[in-house]
């Protein structure tokens, strides 16, 4: 499904002759013609694909964000003041049109190259603003993605290099439902944001940037949502294979959401599941704990629904949920667990083992 974009801009974080954080504006945006849209729906694709993803609002008048900036010896906190212009009244202004969407876009990047200074953190790249509309809904996409160098053999068989933008690698963006923020402000759900990378909060400098506080653990939320799942599933005494079809198909409904980058609803979960006792949305409401009626999805839950998979004491196994009661059996008063036909590959280093 395509969006509708609105603007498309983009600027570039670079390091100067003094080594300095200097930001290289474009001055206008670009005319949306297919291969900007192409380019802002791969960025929309490759967002909503990213696991382990924040979601918050922005922080309430009196509450200050403060982040953390690593010395090099003695790793001292260093607690950040509020921005004197905020994000969130830049972004008031581009749509009340007090300022067109180019300079709002300028003033923003003005706003995280400050970030990135305060933080200390050193990163440079080309900053993507994005408004769009998918699925009904108006998003603002604020991105820093770095470009990778290739090589290429044309039809004349010669050598030429080029850069591409490197979606696979974007690790920095925030995401804003502009539409949720018109209309249900109070629920602070509306805006994401890729939380880390090699166990860096990314959050350090881009919650300051945009104002930003995490209030819902999607990770934890979508945790819950599986415990739940099987929970119910024992609940309604079905069969392994009906079991294995439910998840299959909870599974299926994961996929359709993170690939259009929607929410978990509960009462649509609850529509595809079997219920012959109670239905999955009446059996979370009298939880002791309920799962929210609606969240984020978050890709690595994926896994956990075809996987059993756990490491520790120099062992680490994994295997399809199908399989357990089948080819993997477990004993839990010996804490013995079974595995008839040995994968080939781990078969033959066990026999050359023993030779």
């Amino acid at each position: 499904m395509s969006a509708l974009i609105h603007h498309f801009v983009v600027h570039q974080l670079a390091v100067n002759q003094q080594q300095e954080l200097t930001l290289i504006p474009r001055t206008s945006c670009f005319d949306v013609n297919p291969e900007i849209e192409n380019l802002a729906q791969q960025i929309n694709h490759a967002f909503n694909t990213k696991p382990g993803k924040g979601v918050g609002g922005f922080v309430t008048e009196n509450a200050e964000i403060v982040s953390v900036s690593k010395e090099s010896d003695d790793e001292e906190e260093k607690a950040l003041t509020p921005h004197s212009v905020p994000f969130k009244s830049m972004l008031q202004d581009m749509q009340d049109e007090t300022t067109d969407f180019v300079e709002f876009s300028i003033q923003a990047s003005e706003l995280l190259k400050k970030s990135l200074i305060d933080t200390g953190t050193l990163e440079t790249g080309f900053v993507v603003f994005s408004h769009y509309q998918f699925l009904a809904t108006d998003y603002l996409m604020i991105a820093i993605i770095n470009t990778k160098h290739h090589v290429e053999i044309n039809r004349e068989l010669e050598l030429t290099s080029s850069d591409h933008l490197d979606l696979s690698k974007m690790q920095l963006a925030v995401r804003i439902d502009l539409t949720q923020l018109a209309v249900s402000a109070e629920q602070q759900r509306y805006i994401s944001f890729i939380k880390g990378r090699m166990g860096r909060k990314v959050s350090d400098f881009f919650m300051h940037f945009v104002g930003c506080e995490e209030l819902v653990d999607v990770k934890q939320q979508n945790k819950q949502l599986l415990t739940t799942v099987d929970a119910f599933l024992a609940a309604e005494q079905l069969d392994p294979e009906e079991k294995h079809q439910a998840r299959d198909t909870v599974s299926e409904y994961y996929k359709q959401k993170l690939e259009q980058g929607e929410d978990i609803q509960i009462q649509e979960l609850a529509a595809k599941l079997p219920s012959d006792h109670v239905s999955f949305e009446a059996f979370n409401q009298q939880a002791e704990v309920p799962v929210e009626e609606q969240f984020q999805a978050d890709r690595s839950a994926l896994k956990t629904l075809a996987k059993f998979s756990g490491q520790g004491g120099g062992v680490s196994l994994s295997f399809e949920r199908k399989l357990l009661g089948d080819r993997v059996s477990y004993d839990a008063g010996s804490d013995t667990l079974m595995i008839r036909g040995i994968p080939p590959n781990l078969k033959d280093q066990l026999l050359k083992s023993q030779s």
